[in-house]
Parts: structure tokens; C-alpha cells; sequence
């Protein structure tokens, strides 16, 4: 019996009730809707259950993938051997302060901006309209329209393989540009406290709808993918060079620049994990030809 065999047999025996699923399709559980099967995958409900398997896995050598909405992943079809814990389950939200939110990693950006708007509280007005969870936000610090997640993140309680549940404080999440201490993938977030400011509901929303209305006049919305693709280079914008490159609408296959946004991949109908890649090379290789500036990630890859 293998480690992955060994870890989800003492799972059902421990507990029995966890969801628990067998070969899922990633694509069923990512923004860009493609992804061949997982060997499991686990759904837990309360922070308890995530601990323990997290635990269990990690002690059996079955490090799991995490996940949340799987808005900035590509995953290959080739049959995967891992386990995804998937924590959209642990979606609790709470007023902890004047100014206080305390809300769990799966809860969604989106619900978490109105949860405080309705609460007058203003500074996440920007998060409004980022598709992922909590937990995926400040693993890569996400952020758009001059706000990100370091902004508002005060602490974090996380589970470290070594440590076990541990609560990081301000510089310790070791935020950077779409990066933070959890982009390394061997710690877990579990809970966040996000500290805002006082602000009037009507104009909260108002920002809000603003920025939406931005967003969705400026990018693909309507078509499958995990975002920006590229991170921001240092001198410009990775759009902008694709742009400029001529690269806007360039296809392979069903993936293709989006001729809306040049900073978007899209799936535009039966894309492959293949197809999106070809045109990612496609581009980071025209940028670093016309520009000499190396293109970076913001996508995570799994294949």
C-alpha cells in the first residue's frame, strides 16, 4: 500500500463522515476549466478536519495540494497522484472588532468585500471583483486597482508541518508583489483578520461598482481563465508588451490571447493544458525578443 493508499484508509477510519471524493477532474475545480483527474480529493468543514488531514498526509508522505476557487491554477490532463484539499468548505465570516473582520481561507473576495461594505467598512473595495478565495488572495498577495491583499491582512493562522497551528503577525506574512510566505506551498492557511476603516456603505458601494464595471469593460470576463497570466515586469506592463508585440488574438489550438486584454490567456473552447502553454512560450519568447524582458508566471502551473 502506498502513502496516499495508507493516509485515506486512516482517514475513512478516523473520520468517517469527511467528503472524501476519488479521481476528480481538476478542470471541474479551476477557472480555466481544464485539468485531467486528481487521485482524491478532500473537502473538509471545519478547521479541525483540515488539520488532521493536513497532518495525516504530511506524516504519511502525501504532501497534499491546496486549493481554493482554483482561479490561478492550469493544471495538465494527465492523471495526477496527489490529494487537493479543497477549503472552500471553511467559509465563516465575523465582525471581531470595530473594524475587524475575522474570516476563514475559503471565503470567497467577492462575499468578504460586501460582508464589509454592509458594515461600513472601507479598504476592500478592490477585492470586490478578484474571483478567488481568501486564502488564494494572500498566498499571492493578490491586488488590482492599487489595493492588495497586504494592505488589509493584520494576521494569519496557518498549520506549518513542523510547528503544527501557528499565527503570523504583520511582517511576518512576508507580503511582496504577488507573493507572500505561503507561495512556498508547505503552509496552510486557515483563518485571516483583516483590519479596515470606517466608511459610508453608499460609497463603499459605489467603489465598488465602479471598479466592476472597469473590469469587466477592460477583461475577458466572459471566457474561461485564471486571470493575469504574466506577472508585472519591472519597467511597463506584461499586457502592454504583449500588445505591442502584435500578440493580441494570437491561437493555438482553443487558448488565445485574449484580443480584449493581452495580459489574458483564455480558454475559448476546448482549450488543452498543451495549447495554453504553446502560447504562453509563444509570447514570453516574443516579448524577450522585441523587449529583452523576461516574462514571469503569475499562473500556476500543475502538470
Amino acid at each position: 500500500m502506498d502513502a496516499i493508499s495508507f493516509a485515506l484508509e486512516i482517514l475513512k477510519t478516523n473520520i468517517p463522515y469527511a467528503r472524501l471524493s476519488y479521481n476528480v477532474p481538476m478542470k471541474d475545480h479551476t477557472s480555466f476549466k481544464i485539468g485531467g483527474p486528481v487521485r482524491a480529493m478532500l473537502f473538509p468543514k471545519t478547521a479541525d478536519e483540515v488539520e488532521y488531514m493536513f497532518n495525516l498526509l504530511q506524516e504519511s508522505g502525501a504532501s497534499p495540494l491546496i486549493i481554493g476557487n482554483g482561479t490561478n491554477l492550469l493544471v495538465s490532463e494527465e492523471p495526477q497522484d496527489l490529494v487537493v484539499i479543497n477549503m472552500l468548505g471553511l467559509c465563516d465570516i465575523e465582525q471581531t472588532g470595530e473594524y475587524e473582520i475575522t474570516a476563514q481561507t475559503g471565503v470567497l473576495l467577492s462575499k468578504l468585500a460586501v460582508f464589509a461594505c454592509e458594515r461600513n467598512m472601507a479598504g476592500l473595495e478592490f477585492a470586490h471583483g478578484i474571483p478567488g478565495s481568501l486564502g488564494g488572495a494572500i498566498c499571492m498577495n493578490a491586488g488590482a486597482y492599487g489595493g492588495q491583499m497586504s494592505d488589509v491582512v493584520s494576521r494569519t493562522q496557518m498549520l506549518n508541518p513542523i510547528d503544527g497551528k501557528v499565527t503570523v503577525i504583520g511582517d511576518e506574512h512576508d507580503f511582496s508583489y504577488r507573493s507572500s510566505r505561503f507561495a512556498k506551498g508547505d503552509e496552510l492557511i486557515l483563518s485571516s483578520v483583516i483590519k479596515l476603516r470606517h466608511g459610508e456603505a453608499s460609497e463603499i458601494k459605489a467603489e465598488m461598482d465602479g471598479l466592476f464595471n472597469r473590469r469587466r469593460e477592460s477583461q475577458p470576463l466572459s471566457l474561461p481563465s485564471a486571470g493575469s497570466t504574466f506577472k508585472r515586469p519591472a519597467n511597463g506592463y506584461a499586457g502592454t508588451m504583449i500588445d505591442k508585440a502584435g500578440l493580441k488574438g494570437y491561437t493555438v489550438g482553443g487558448a488565445q490571447v485574449s484580443e480584449k486584454h493581452a495580459g489574458f490567456v483564455v480558454n475559448c473552447g476546448g482549450a488543452t493544458f498543451s495549447d495554453v502553454m504553446a502560447v504562453i512560450e509563444h509570447v514570453r519568447e516574443t516579448v524577450f525578443k522585441q523587449f529583452g524582458i523576461e516574462l514571469e508566471l503569475e499562473v500556476k502551473v500543475i502538470s
